[in-house]
């Protein structure tokens, strides 16, 4: 029979239960010696209901006070005082789990929760040394091999690996969190280097800042593949990593959204000849392709191409059009309200920041098109499953709709998708913050981009869809989103605002573990939620490829580097063509 994980002896013993709420338990702390080696986050032993059974609490909060009561008999007081002080010692835990040393026919279980609660005078015994690390050697030990993913090692025991749960924390959301420089990136290029060890990963990683491309640098050992969205460089001859979004991609309300002012009071007009024009338009299509059957149930936002000069044809035509009058001529029904939308739509078609969406490559064009997109993203092929689209060229104002369309595009994809056909699908949103922003600070723009996380957010699960939010501003993300995720890596955060999000999610017998996130080492994380049995500190490993994210030694470069005179000056000629590519 395999030896109890837990064995105290007396020297172990801290002290006795002398009080509990629903959460909490407070112990008398009879053993003094012992509280001085206490920390925050220190795991408590309480002995349960049988000899084989101990509730597990984590330290929150050690405190002395001094009472006074009378002397020891006998005691030789040479002041003559009536009472003498002593100091009583509490320490407060809260409840976390129950360790059962044999159930059933399984030996040394932990499970979360407590099933019963600790009884007063019950013995409390520290869980430190040889005890700690067989207790954390047990913690992954119940997921089965295929599940396991490991993230780095424990900090209070750096020989027992910190091990979660792969499937619980990709199937219900997770968010990875913290300042800038706390190490976030390490932890994404981790994440996905287990990832690509599997056979079939499906990853879609959204890079806003082109700096995991060493993942996909095949002579270095990467093992991702890189697109990107195509920037002004790219639209006479893209390369085979270029990805276009072409308009048609668009529902009514993304394109709108780009286009229409709102407070014009033509608005509802320009909306609705947009809506017609477009609706024929993509019918046309669907004649030309001989696609009867298409046509019977498709909508304005079903994503068929259509011809956008032409579309801008027939909108000016409306614009410019008399009507006829009993005496001649008149003012057309539309003649002069379209000005303004016309104006707007031809400055995106005439920028060529906006090339990946309105001038689109003419395979881009085609109606097969679409099809081979979605097979080159959410199909491993013969490349990698993990898939890092480089969104750094892509304007700022448009970021959101980009970003949203493009995840919309691909749920809708999986949704349409028979069940039994379906593979998991992962969205990793890097710098979630500058496109998932509160909806309350979101524009319009903004807020079509949050409909479809949202979306996917609160849906997801369901069809096999996840989410991977990572930022440094928890506070600017959309609290939607951020609710709906079951699991956190929260790094360093030394801003208060962004420390109360993530009490705020944690259950109220877990926040005050928020109060050592500033106190965060670079590279150590609390691990939280469904995907670990116990809510911990760990350290990350370090990723074997590191993204290219690094923070830079200032003093140290300011005294050994010159600067490069010529790299300023392709700089600037690269700022000229919007394009980092000569």
């Amino acid at each position: 029979m395999t030896e109890a994980a837990l064995q105290f002896s007396d020297g172990d013993r801290i002290g006795r239960v002398a009080s509990v709420d629903t959460s909490r338990v407070a112990v008398d702390v009879t053993n003094s010696v012992l509280l001085t080696r206490i920390g925050i986050g220190q795991l408590v032993a309480i002995r349960g209901a049988t000899e084989r059974e101990y509730l597990i609490a984590m330290t929150e909060r050690v405190t002395r006070s001094m009472r006074e009561e009378l002397p020891a008999q006998g005691s030789d007081d040479e002041t003559g005082a009536l009472l003498a002080a002593v100091p009583t010692d509490i320490l407060q835990g809260v409840l976390i789990g129950t360790f059962r040393t044999v159930e059933g026919a399984k030996i040394n279980t932990f499970k979360r929760g407590a099933d019963s609660f600790p009884q007063i005078d019950r013995e409390c015994y520290v869980i430190e040394s040889l005890n700690l690390q067989r207790f954390m050697g047990i913690l992954g030990a119940g997921f089965s091999e295929d599940e396991r993913l490991k993230l780095g090692v424990f900090v209070a025991d750096r020989s027992a690996d910190a091990i979660a749960s792969g499937d619980k924390f990709f199937q219900r959301h997770a968010a990875i969190l913290g300042s800038t420089g706390s190490g976030k990136s390490w932890a994404v290029a981790l994440i996905l280097e287990r990832a690509a060890k599997l056979k079939f990963p499906n990853i879609i990683v959204f890079d806003m800042h082109g700096e995991y491309a060493p993942l996909a640098d095949k002579a270095a050992g990467g093992f991702a593949e890189r697109f990107r969205i195509a920037g002004p460089g790219d639209l006479e001859k893209p390369g085979d990593d270029v990805l276009f979004l072409p308009y048609w991609l668009l529902n009514r309300d993304e394109m709108l959204s780009m286009i229409l002012d709102r407070s014009d009071q033509n608005a509802p007009n320009q909306a609705s000849r947009f809506t017609l024009h477009v609706r024929n338009l993509k019918g046309r299509t669907l004649d030309n392709e001989g696609k009867a059957s298409v046509k019977k149930t498709f909508t304005v936002d079903s994503p068929i191409p259509y011809n956008v000069r032409e579309l801008f044809g027939l909108l000016d035509a409306d614009n410019s059009t008399k009507g006829m009058g009993k005496t001649g001529p008149i003012k057309g029904e539309w003649e002069d309200k379209l000005t303004r939308f016309l104006s707007r739509l031809e400055a995106k078609l005439d920028d060529r920041r906006y090339g990946f969406m309105f001038a689109p490559s003419e395979a881009a064009s085609s109606y097969d098109w679409l099809a081979k997109q979605a097979l080159k993203l959410l199909s491993a092929g013969d490349g990698s499953g993990i898939k890092i689209i480089d969104f750094s060229e892509v304007p700022a104002d448009v970021l959101p709709v980009v970003t949203g369309t493009l995840a919309r595009l691909l749920y809708d994809v999986q949704f349409w998708m028979g069940g039994k056909a379906r593979t998991p699908v992962t969205l990793l949103c890097d710098e979630a913050h500058l496109y998932l922003p509160v909806r309350d600070d979101a524009d319009a723009v903004q807020r079509q981009a949050l409909g479809s996380f949202e979306r996917i957010a609160k849906e997801g699960r369901k069809y096999g869809f996840s989410l991977l939010v990572v930022s440094q501003r928890p506070s600017d993300v959309s609290r939607t989103i951020l609710s709906q995720c079951n699991n956190f890596l929260a790094l360093r955060l030394t801003n208060e605002t962004d420390q109360g999000v993530i009490k705020r999610l944690m259950p109220d017998s877990l926040a005050g573990l928020t109060s050592i996130l500033p106190l965060l080492d670079v590279g150590e994380a609390l691990l939280l939620g469904d995907a670990v049995l116990l809510p911990t500190r760990i350290r990350l490993d370090v990723p074997k490829i590191r993204p290219d994210s690094a923070t830079r030694d200032f003093w140290t470069e300011w005294g050994s580097v010159r600067p490069d005179v010529a790299a300023i000056t392709a700089a600037v000629e690269c700022l000229r063509s919007q394009s980092r590519r000569e």
